[in-house]
């Protein structure tokens, strides 16, 4: 038997009633959580097909159960490892007789959503990821019990998000179809209606482990009390300092008022944290103990103190990118592997300069998340359709995507069928409004200076000379997005097109990358080879040797949405958790500029005290 500290020994012995376990990083709460379950049976005869384990994920269910029939040398056991919807699908099928045919798929669930985006969204269907923004909001509005008329959309105008809404709530009843979320909503409103059923799983599920406690919505956790009762046998397992999936409908609150929900629930804290260096843990307490709404707890660790936190400067993010790469190539040379390093970014969307740096060097990487692609953006689409039109190809395509970015009041009436658009035909057609002959005219004009200019020069006079950053601006404010998130692909796209003298060379710059892109996705389904690419996000529940945090400034960490105290507090832990995803060598690099704009560098790193 392996020994356990005194904090794991008394989670792994309790056997009835409620406790909260604070498991902070490297704490083994898995560790704990198996052997507790094997307590109970050995130790407590208590009998396995009454206890319930239940997590967030698939693969935690499974690594869970995997790692329980290690422990205890079994090939079967009765206990149910589940997910939240797993478990509560098995209870919709019973009672219902659902199949897995009335199961929504992705696939399905997105054709609805566009369809819908395309009917009242108006704009908002050119671009590809809004409809997994839309179904994000619609879990968060069904997860916490939001009344519709009492929810507000930050992704898009709240009668547009409630059209959407009610139209997809019909498309799946009329198709008798299931999304993940109903799947919990239809077991919630079934124990309710049902007392009968609900006392028979009351009587299966007498013990009740839960993982992740501090992802849990709202809806999630009534459906639990209620099958916790009448003993509330109810053993929940999380950190409230790894609260990170607010978007996702995680409420930390619900965590941080468990004890009084369970007045009689004992707390242990594992406060032992097995991964970090001295230094690393240090560093990453200082960041956490600045939030107030937390449960106070002092980790401490085994480790050695190890090296110190370093803090690095850089004047761009280029220069920081290609620093870390070079020392990376360097390592590489050295015959060292590179798989137990991470260099994590606050979004996707930062991990294109250094995915490019990576390739430029030939630095093998993996990433944790598909990189989506900049150049398949729909602001792209504009620039690129600007750009053809103004070298002659007058194709019908093109000016349809930018005749009103901004808005030129042209109406599409005035295009003919033709594939080829004529400024003749549209000025023909507008003759009797001379205020609209004079927008073609200036559009003529602008076309014209465009067709001289290098790709960087054009993007800047398409987005200044032209007025496409306005029409931005005001798209931003019917997204409920700030602009800089818009004005900063502009940027992004200007970065990519410095040195090239043609749109020629632009395009071939974007095919390339774009296959390379494609290629990096196919190789990682295969094998995990080199250094490990993830937002912070992404790397939950992981750990690496070293890791580099990039990016460390305002803006990005934290992120600009985050204005108000609790999106700060949450972007804390967000960052406390990617600090302790290294044991020996952590990293924090800023920049001091970035689109040749001043950059600061980020509240958290004076609050780490190194």
């Amino acid at each position: 038997m392996i020994k356990r500290n005194p904090s794991q020994q008394r989670a792994i012995a309790h056997l009835s009633g409620p406790m909260m376990v604070l498991a902070g990083p490297g704490s083994g709460k898995t560790s704990v959580i198996v052997e507790r379950t094997a307590y109970m049976i050995n130790e407590g005869g208590i009998s396995p097909s009454n206890i319930l384990v239940v997590t967030f994920s698939r693969a935690a269910a499974k690594e869970m159960k995997e790692r329980f029939l290690s422990f205890t040398g079994q090939q079967y056991t009765p206990v149910t490892f589940g997910t939240f919807h797993g478990v509560f699908y098995g209870i919709l099928k019973q009672a219902y007789g659902f199949t897995a045919a009335n199961i929504l798929s992705d696939e399905e669930k997105f054709g609805i959503l566009r369809e819908l985006t395309l009917n009242y969204g108006g704009d908002l269907a050119e671009e590809g990821d809004f409809p997994e923004e839309i179904a994000r909001e619609i879990s968060v509005v069904k997860g916490n019990k939001i009344a519709l008329e009492h929810y507000y959309s930050s992704c898009c105008p709240d009668e547009v998000f409630r059209q959407i809404y009610q139209g997809y709530r019909e498309a799946c009843q009329s198709r008798r179809k299931l999304d993940f979320d109903d799947m919990i909503l239809y077991c919630y409103e079934l124990f309710v209606q049902r007392k009968d059923i609900l006392e028979a799983w009351q009587k299966k599920f007498q013990y009740i482990l839960v993982d992740e406690f501090q992802d849990i919505n709202q809806l999630q956790y009534d459906i639990v009390r209620m099958l916790a009762k009448p003993q509330n046998n109810l053993f929940i397992v999380g950190d409230d300092d790894q609260s990170i999936y607010h978007f996702r409908g995680a409420r930390p609150e619900i965590m941080l008022n468990f004890t009084r929900d369970y007045p009689d629930a004992e707390t242990v804290t594992l406060d032992v944290n097995y991964r970090c260096s001295g230094q690393i843990l240090s560093a990453a307490m200082h960041v956490i103990g600045e939030n107030k709404k937390r449960f106070s707890k002092k980790l401490s660790t085994p480790n050695q103190v190890g090296k110190a936190v370093q803090i690095r400067e850089f004047q761009n993010p280029r220069e920081e990118y290609l620093a870390v790469v070079s020392e990376l190539r360097e390592r590489m040379e050295n015959g060292e592997r590179l798989e137990d390093t991470a260099i994590l970014l606050r979004t996707n969307q930062e991990a294109e300069g250094l995915v490019g740096a990576l390739m430029e060097r030939q630095v093998p990487f993996n990433m944790k998340e598909k990189l989506p692609n900049l150049f398949q953006h729909w602001i792209c689409r504009n620039l690129l359709a600007y750009m053809h039109f103004a070298a002659g190809e007058k194709n019908r395509k093109y000016f349809l995507e930018f005749m009103n970015r901004p808005n030129r009041y042209i109406s599409r009436d005035a295009l003919s069928l033709s594939s080829v658009v004529s400024f003749e035909e549209l000025k023909e057609f507008y003759k009797d409004k001379d205020w609209m002959c004079d927008r073609i005219t200036t559009l003529e004009t602008h076309l014209r200076v465009l067709k001289s200019l290098a790709p960087y020069a054009a993007i800047n006079f398409i987005r200044k000379g032209m007025g496409y950053e306005e029409y931005l601006r005001e798209y931003a404010e019917y997204r409920k997005i700030k602009p800089e998130e818009l004005s900063e692909i502009l940027d992004r796209l200007a970065e990519s097109t410095k040195g090239m003298n043609s749109l020629e060379e632009w395009e071939s710059y974007i095919e390339e990358y774009t296959e390379k892109l494609e290629e990096q996705a196919r190789k990682a389904e295969q094998e995990r080879e080199g250094v490990l690419i993830s937002t912070l996000h992404g790397v939950k529940g992981l750990e690496y040797e070293q890791v580099y945090i990039l990016n460390v400034n305002e803006g990005s960490m934290p992120y600009r949405k985050a204005v108000l105290e609790p999106a700060i507090e949450e972007e804390r832990r967000l960052f406390y958790v990617g600090m302790t995803r290294a044991r020996k060598q952590l990293a924090l690099c800023y920049v001091r500029q970035q689109y040749e704009k001043k950059r600061e560098p980020s509240r958290f790193l004076k609050e780490a005290g190194v």
